[in-house]
């Protein structure tokens, strides 16, 4: 849907309004997801997952507009003057509203102040909270044995406004499903005046909260039991009221509350560029992942580009080339690229990785891996290569610090060893304010722990934010029994160890293991 106003012509920027579904960030439209990418800058409000926010470069701004307790934090008309201000400078603006931005949202009052500032925006439908609460939580409103039709209704109406447009009478009558927006507040209310309309106090009725989220909670009951069962319950906003038949069909179609993962939620400490996957795989599970990165990934300075570079122009001189990361992967090809080669400048060269998620990034390049130990470590990577290197020249691509073991053993086995920097790693000073607040209270299920480096990193941020890892209840998974001995010998207690050395097996490992409520 496009707008276009008429008084500023000359705007070289846009808006897009774009329904960011929701909860679930596999939900956002393929549309959604494009704009982002092109985004210069994303105002998303506070119901917008933040996993969606990877999808994009562009500078992101958080504008949730009122805080559970009913104070704004940012008024509206600020942020109708941000969408104007930022199209006005030139910038391709993305408004990310959880939901679509026009169900029980004020999309189309924004859309509005930009056709008045002549500002020319699109929208882009998204799935709506009702919809998508109902699926995940195993309500098919319009099942054609139960009802014939649904309702949308609003549980909180303007305040501003005297009186309400609410007729329960009619509501009552309805020949279908019922279905409130951010009614939670008024369950009681709401229930009491639906049966003083007619509705029979045996009606069922439910309550889902944190819809499509690793944190989805529903509570079943009539219009006469639900008001008492929420009451002390926890249940907190975002939140769906349900009303008809459709609530007896739960015990058949729930799905998601069956997933191996749901409601856990995981800490990946990996740095962001190479989190993507494993992200996606803990929410296709049902859990929740928590990007809380220990190292960030940067690329060498232009004294080391060119001692690349020269490296790279006597690659014929090496049998084998190995690496240990897909970091280590992407940054070699990039640098090949800059200097004007490709893959075929590997041509009769041998080449080893470490493990298959290391190997799958090299088959990016359209390379295939020659050798991948069984045991995905150092130790087993130079055992597997000890009987053919005796005599060659190895080059390792590899991170400005990581363990002197792989080139030791190499070593003794008779090989030349050159490393080459082709990335650089810094620590993550400090967690953020959420993590932090999450690992004091409780609120985070696991940590998964993917090297000894990133162990003790985590351990020195726990130490800097004042966190006893004795006393925490947030239990913690390592990639192999190195990382394990690390971990320990830095304080931390370990719960599970993959068995597979890989984030595949940390999710394995976690899966295997009781799940606290």
């Amino acid at each position: 849907m496009t707008g276009q106003g008429g008084e500023n012509s000359k705007v070289s920027g846009r808006v897009w309004l774009v329904g960011a579904g929701p909860g679930d960030p596999g939900l956002i439209t393929v549309r959604g997801a494009q704009l982002l990418a092109d985004a210069d800058l994303v105002l998303y409000d506070g119901l917008v997952n933040p996993l969606l926010l990877r999808l994009t470069r562009g500078v992101c701004e958080r504008t949730a507009r009122v805080r559970r307790d009913g104070t704004a934090i940012v008024p509206q008309q600020e942020i109708n003057q941000r969408l104007i201000d930022a199209a006005v400078s030139g910038k391709r603006v993305v408004r990310l509203k959880g939901g679509d931005p026009y169900i029980f949202g004020r999309g189309s009052e924004e859309a509005a102040a930009l056709h008045t500032a002549g500002i020319p925006f699109e929208v882009v439908p998204g799935i709506t909270a009702a919809t998508a609460a109902g699926e995940y939580a195993g309500f098919s409103y319009t099942h054609r044995d139960i009802s014939s039709a649904v309702a949308f209704i609003t549980g909180h109406e303007d305040p501003s406004r005297e009186g309400s447009r609410l007729n329960f009478k009619a509501l009552a009558e309805f020949p279908g499903t019922l279905v409130f927006y951010m009614g939670l507040s008024r369950l009681e209310e709401l229930c009491g005046r639906l049966m003083a309309a007619g509705l029979s106090a045996t009606t069922p009725a439910a309550v889902i909260c944190h819809a499509t989220l690793a944190t989805q909670k529903v509570a079943e009951g009539t219009l006469q039991t639900l008001p008492e069962l929420v009451q002390g319950s926890g249940l907190t906003p975002p939140s769906l009221i349900v009303v008809g038949d459709c609530v007896r069909q739960r015990s058949q179609l729930c799905w998601f509350e069956n997933l191996p993962l749901f409601g856990v939620s995981i800490g990946i400490t990996r740095p962001e560029e190479q989190s993507e996957e494993i992200a996606e795989e803990i929410v296709r599970r049902g859990g929740e992942a928590v990007l809380m990165p220990m190292i960030e990934i940067s690329p060498v300075g232009l004294e080391q580009t060119a001692q690349i570079r020269e490296c790279l122009e006597r690659l014929r001189e090496y049998h084998w080339i190995v690496w240990t990361s897909i970091n280590g992967v992407t940054e070699f090809f990039r640098h090949l690229r800059l200097a004007g080669m490709d893959a075929r400048s590997l041509a009769g060269i041998r080449l080893a990785c470490i493990g298959t998620s290391t190997a799958a990034g090299l088959e990016r390049f359209g390379v295939t891996a020659d050798l991948i130990p069984q045991q995905f470590r150092a130790e087993a990577l130079a055992e597997s290569m000890r009987p053919f290197v005796n005599g060659q020249r190895v080059l390792w691509a590899k991170a400005d610090r990581g363990r002197a073991i792989l080139p030791e053993l190499l070593t003794a086995a008779g090989a030349t060893v050159d490393q080459l920097v082709v990335y650089t790693n810094r620590d993550v000073t400090e967690f953020s304010a959420d993590v932090a607040d999450r690992l004091r209270n409780g609120q985070l299920s696991w940590v998964s722990l993917s090297s000894p480096s990133i162990a003790r990193r985590f351990a020195s941020m726990l130490d800097f934010a004042g966190i006893s890892a004795a006393e925490m209840t947030t239990r913690i998974a390592t990639i192999s029994p190195v990382t394990t001995v690390a971990a320990r010998e830095c304080g931390l207690p370990v719960a599970a160890e993959a068995a597979v050395y890989t984030l595949q097996g940390i999710l394995a490992a976690i899966q295997n293991q009781p799940i606290r409520h």
